[in-house]
């Protein structure tokens, strides 16, 4: 029997059965980005890492290479004391997220807590990362993230290396997990993807039918370009976009403008992971997902081909990285990724 088939008929609410109050998807996605008080341990501590991540393949800097900024931080005891570590665990948000967004910090300071030396890296133009590269973010930059991981993996120094990724994180892991044949991530332990994105179409669609994620993300991201322009306004001027509503459009908009696709379904189709590439997987990966994300279709991943290195599970509820429960009010997420990983 393959680890998919063992996955799936293992018991889900064994790992995390919310409260019948927390079980609709919407609220569990809103309540993901509540940071609680004891979220900040990983913050303590934490060392600024620039990762040289190979050369630019925007061609806006030519012959320079790119940098990705990470933040480190030694696991600990619960004395507050240093420890050997367990190994090293690197935590990739999502889109418009960044290395201290909620979900980060909340697993981050877990992770620490548990002896586990933790690196949280920013993607390109997320985070305070605007000004390190002139080219913009597009999720198909799958090269210099994965040389960023690479070196991030030789710090675990031959202790165990994970990578958790959640949402575009989690679409940066799976194709990382499935690049690993080719190119070698060292002392990789495990990947684990929270709900990642594996259809992008289909994610754009339903984020722009969810007003209140659309109008979300929409700012974030208007925020974000707003700041590449600043520092770049030779290069930039989005003030057009103001009035686009719709993320789709924007993408259009800027693949169209500033990238070699034609237009965002090309750009979109261009990081889709598609079943047929599971075929090559060496690295052994965990996808962990909810049935009512708003923004990730749970059948796109339910139809994932077995493999022996894929485990997959599909929860009834957790939204889309939400995994809370109630009384108390707290985030399930650690629990469930300190049970993957072991």
């Amino acid at each position: 029997m393959n680890s998919k088939m063992q996955s799936r008929q293992a018991d889900p609410h064994k790992l995390y059965r919310p409260h019948r109050l927390l079980r609709n998807g919407d609220l569990q996605t809103v309540l993901g980005r509540h940071i609680p008080q004891d979220a900040r341990l990983v913050n303590e501590d934490e060392q600024m890492i620039l990762f040289d991540a190979g050369p630019d393949r925007t061609g806006l800097q030519p012959g320079q290479t790119v940098k990705l900024l990470g933040f480190y931080t030694p696991g600990r005891n619960a004395a507050g004391s240093r420890l050997e570590p367990k190994g090293l665990v690197m935590l990739l948000h999502g889109w418009e997220g960044d290395s201290h967004s909620a979900y980060n910090l909340i697993l981050g300071s877990a992770l620490v807590r548990e002896g586990f030396d933790v690196v949280r890296m920013n993607l390109r133009d997320h985070g305070p990362t605007h000004h390190l590269n002139r080219g913009l973010f597009f999720a198909t930059l799958i090269e210099e993230v994965h040389a960023a991981t690479q070196q991030a993996g030789l710090l675990a120094a031959g202790r165990p290396f994970s990578m958790v990724g959640a949402s575009l994180g989690g679409s940066f892991v799976v194709r990382m997990a499935l690049r690993h044949a080719q190119s070698p991530i060292p002392n990789l332990h495990r990947a684990i993807a929270v709900n990642p994105v594996l259809n992008p179409r289909r994610s754009c669609i339903l984020l722009d039918n969810h007003r209140f994620l659309r109008r979300y993300f929409r700012s974030r991201w208007f925020e974000s370009l707003s700041k590449k322009q600043q520092l770049f306004p030779e290069l930039y001027d989005f003030s057009s976009l103001s009035s686009v509503p719709t993320v789709w459009e924007i993408s259009d908009w800027v693949t169209k403008g500033m990238s070699p696709f034609s237009g965002v379904e090309e750009y979109l189709d261009a990081y889709s992971v598609k079943p047929s590439e599971f075929r090559s997987l060496a690295a052994p990966l965990t996808i962990l997902t909810a049935a009512n994300d708003p923004l990730i279709p749970s059948d796109d991943i339910a139809a994932l081909p077995s493999h022996p290195h894929l485990r997959v599970y599909i929860l009834p509820h957790g939204g889309h990285v939400g995994y809370n429960d109630l009384f108390p009010l707290r985030n399930c997420l650690p629990d469930l990724i300190r049970a993957l990983l072991a």
